[in-house]
């Protein structure tokens, strides 16, 4: 599930920075820049999906520590949450800040 990621470092990029649509669901808009980690491959073949917590606006990449992955059990790829400001966020707070995705998946978080 993911665990042995929690507390790892890790740089990317976002493809869906904070305040931009879906790119299938125009109605959805991100509350948080979503993007991936270069180069670790995820459970869907593509580069690892990560939420980017932490920030006031959009971003083009970060670096931050992992501090929880979200494990999807309807879906091949779980998806890890990065803070960028240091903060170890509480569960309730990241849930409510992934809801805007999750709440089409059947998952947990992971600690």
């Amino acid at each position: 599930m993911g665990k042995d990621v929690i507390g790892s470092v890790v740089r990317g990029r976002i493809d869906r920075p904070l305040g931009s649509a879906h790119p299938r669901y125009p109605d959805t808009v991100y509350p948080v820049n979503y993007g991936y980690v270069e180069g670790v491959c995820g459970g869907d073949g593509e580069e690892q999906d990560v939420y980017v917590l932490g920030a006031s606006g959009p971003l083009e990449e970060f670096v931050g520590t992992v501090i929880a992955v979200y494990h999807r059990h309807d879906d091949n790829e779980d998806k890890w949450i990065v803070s960028i400001d240091g903060s170890d966020y509480q569960d309730a707070e990241i849930l409510e800040a992934i809801h805007f995705q999750e709440q089409f998946f059947h998952g947990e978080l992971v600690r």
